[in-house]
């Protein structure tokens, strides 16, 4: 059932919860276009699945204004190059609030670590202010603000203060939400249970929540939500979100190797199925012995592959890995364009850390994900997806572990 309900989406090209209803809820202007305000997180994990979710309001006629600091903007050059035709879709430029723990200049959490999660938030708070004066003199301010999970503890008040609703937008499935907030569910390490009082449960005591999932594969535990947690119906399965396609603009950031390219190896290799995509995401970043045991596995197995790698200082493929198989492979530095790779029919299977919006794509894809869960949400999806689902099988687990080469090898392959 799940993976029929998967492949629908796909086919439809739209999500398979019903935001028609959160429109109704939300209330109108009177004129047909209910007015929002979406604030996404600093961080690509976050911002580009609230971007595709806006992406799914402006097609329903909502006008939707986006908080976004100046460099944070170009995340949004797809969906402003795909409406520019429109006045559905504006932007709210706010300087980046400073803070003792960031770098000067600094205004995402690329090539940052999990931990400096907290700091941004904190950073982000200081957005209140600016916020409510600006709601202030607005001549047709939003009826209600959609925030990403990790702001919900300020934009609660907020929304309060302004007296419209504050709807939060969960980057995580309801199966992982669950165990953060359910006592004696799951014993959490101290930063984690710091983490969920900060963030998730705020989340859920917003007046409205939104999850990118689908009720064939979550719905039991969002029941649980609202039985024990919301005490209210105003939770929405809105995924599986599909990434926003616009022309001439790359998702997300440079890559060292056109999308065009890609595609054309991946073409060039004629048989279904035959290609593994390794990748683990922005915030992931591979020890050196990471990095070597993956190019050993990848040598032994000899499987064709595409590797998509961070090319900074750290995360770097061994010295001849790349001649040793020309043609075999492609190693990617930089931004991957990750959904058109597992959607191509070559590749058959993905080397994933089981982030959400990732593993989304993999199935969306049809790809077997080979899971290496890391931290946080990546162990909780790794459960559902390999014991209740059965779409996945485990390689690897966690953060620091270097996986046998030879171990590894006979999964890849």
């Amino acid at each position: 059932m799940v993976t029929n309900a998967i492949m629908e989406a796909k086919t439809h090209m739209k999500p398979q919860g019903d935001i028609g209803n959160m429109q109704a809820a939300a209330g109108d202007l009177g004129n047909g276009a209910v007015h929002i305000l979406t604030i996404p997180f600093p961080a690509a994990g976050h911002i580009l699945p609230h971007i595709d979710f806006i992406h799914q309001l402006l097609l329903r006629g909502l006008k939707v204004t986006i908080l976004v600091t100046p460099k944070n903007l170009h995340f949004l050059n797809p969906i402003l190059s795909l409406y520019s035709s429109s006045n559905n879709v504006e932007t709210l430029v706010l300087p980046f609030p400073s803070h003792p723990s960031i770098p000067p200049g600094v205004e995402n959490m690329v090539g940052f670590p999990i931990s400096f999660g907290p700091i941004f938030m904190e950073a982000m708070a200081e957005l209140y202010n600016p916020l409510f004066q600006w709601f202030q003199t607005h001549p047709s301010p939003p009826v209600a603000i959609i925030s990403d999970m990790l702001l919900s503890s300020w934009v609660n008040t907020l929304s309060s203060n302004l007296n419209i609703h504050h709807l939060t937008f969960m980057v995580t499935n309801a199966n992982s939400t669950l165990p953060l907030v359910r006592k004696g569910m799951k014993k959490l390490s101290p930063s984690i249970e710091q983490f969920a009082k900060n963030a998730v449960v705020p989340s859920l005591k917003s007046w409205g929540i939104i999850f990118n999932t689908f009720l064939e594969l979550d719905g039991d535990k969002m029941e649980i939500i609202k039985e024990e947690f919301t005490k209210h119906d105003r939770l929405w399965a809105i995924g599986p979100l599909l990434p926003i396609k616009a022309t001439n603009n790359e998702r997300g950031g440079p890559s060292s190797i056109p999308r065009d390219e890609v595609i054309a190896w991946l073409d060039s290799c004629n048989r279904v199925n035959s290609v593994v995509f390794i990748g683990f995401g922005s915030q992931i970043s591979l020890t050196k012995l990471q990095m070597e045991a993956i190019a050993s596995a990848l040598e032994e197995s000899r499987v064709r592959f595409i590797w998509g790698i961070k090319g900074d200082s750290q995360n770097m493929v061994p010295l001849g890995f790349e001649d040793r198989l020309a043609g075999k492979g492609v190693v990617i530095k930089g931004w991957v364009p990750q959904q058109a790779i597992l959607d191509h029919q070559a590749v058959g299977s993905y080397l994933t850390h089981c982030g959400w919006n990732s593993a989304l794509e993999g199935l969306l894809g049809g790809a077997l994900l080979l899971a290496w869960p890391m931290q946080v949400d990546h162990f909780d999806n790794t459960n559902l997806l390999v014991d209740e689902l059965g779409v996945a099988i485990r390689a690897c687990e966690g953060l620091t572990t270097v996986p046998d080469p030879n171990k590894l090898a006979r999964v890849l392959s």
